[in-house]
């Protein structure tokens, strides 16, 4: 089982594969002067899939560790909820609704669970999107990966809000049964009218006839994780992107090969392609502020200055 020592600082937990990797090791710290944090970081590494005796061991010394304030969960969100649920003292609306946790916070001794992801993918999502894309072009959306970020992300683009501005279809593929069920179950429960379709994709060949079949302008998204916690695309090298297709990877590190692979294609596909790392930005800052229970904007000058200073910490400005 998994040992965990006693934090000696505030500490905020970052759960996930490769943890040290992340740059938000380097961005914290900066973020955490900027904002008026007295907390450190840390990593707390599983592997996919890990066991329930892990899961809930993280979550028994998150909830009882007095200066650990809470954590933001990646790749785990699905697993760990449904490894110990029981153990929340409180459940947030949307992560009951997915079976999924992104965010552990506590509050006057009661260890919260909530997913941020349906808000952070969809302030990622509108802001590259083109204006009223879905409406104008009919486009659909192919989401590879039947995770916590392909559950919270269709969600976002399935509500009755955006009128119009919906996809035409929402197909879903991955590599597994079980999580093809759950996300369906989850669709159905929010029944929103969008037509849906889930496809068993252990090869890449059947994301690749999937990709073929998709009209203009559609979207299409890596949300599998291959890229970055396992090596590799959910793509073969003579996959078809569609004609002015946007080309979403929920990653920004890593080997990202589905990036290669749509970025040798831009020209004659005339793509529009995007990486994680705006999704990055509000992922991390929307589970920040409910751990810190602070305010942090998610767009204007002080936004960009937040954007502009993880930038520096990784060298990427």
């Amino acid at each position: 089982m998994i040992e965990l020592k006693p934090a000696t600082r505030p500490t905020f937990y970052f759960i996930g594969v490769t943890t040290g990797k992340s740059s938000i090791m380097k961005v914290f710290p900066k973020w955490a002067r900027h904002l008026g944090i007295d907390a450190d970081i840390s990593g707390i590494d599983l592997v996919p899939h890990d066991s329930v005796e892990n899961y809930r061991a993280v979550v028994d010394f998150i909830k009882n560790d007095p200066l650990s304030l809470g954590a933001l969960v990646t790749t785990h969100k699905l697993d760990l909820y449904a490894a110990a649920s029981d153990m929340f003292d409180e459940i947030g609306p949307h992560a009951r609704l997915m079976s999924e946790t992104s965010c552990l916070s506590k509050r006057d001794g009661k260890l919260i669970c909530d997913a941020k992801d349906p808000i952070s993918s969809g302030l990622a999502l509108d802001g590259f999107l083109p204006p009223d894309h879905f409406a104008r072009t009919g486009a659909a959306v192919f989401s590879m990966g039947a995770g916590g970020s392909t559950i919270a992300l269709t969600w976002h683009l399935m509500q009755r809000a955006r009128g119009e501005n919906r996809p035409s279809r929402i197909i879903v593929s991955n590599r597994s049964a079980a999580r093809l069920d759950h996300i369906r179950e989850i669709h159905e429960e929010i029944d929103t009218g969008v037509a849906c379709e889930y496809h068993l994709a252990p090869e890449p060949a059947v994301n690749d006839a999937i990709l073929a079949a998709l009209p203009a302008g559609s979207l299409v998204i890596n949300a599998t994780g291959l890229g970055k916690d396992a090596p590799g695309s959910p793509l073969s090298d003579a996959a078809q992107f569609p004609q002015n297709g946007i080309v979403w990877e929920l990653n920004y590190r890593g080997d990202l090969i589905f990036l290669d692979q749509a970025n040798a294609e831009r020209e004659r596909k005339n793509l529009q392609i995007e990486d994680g790392w705006t999704y990055f930005i509000h992922g991390w800052t929307q589970v920040i502020a409910e751990v810190f229970d602070i305010e942090i904007p998610v767009s204007g000058p002080s936004f960009e200055e937040i954007s502009r200073i993880a930038a520096e910490a990784t060298g990427r400005s």
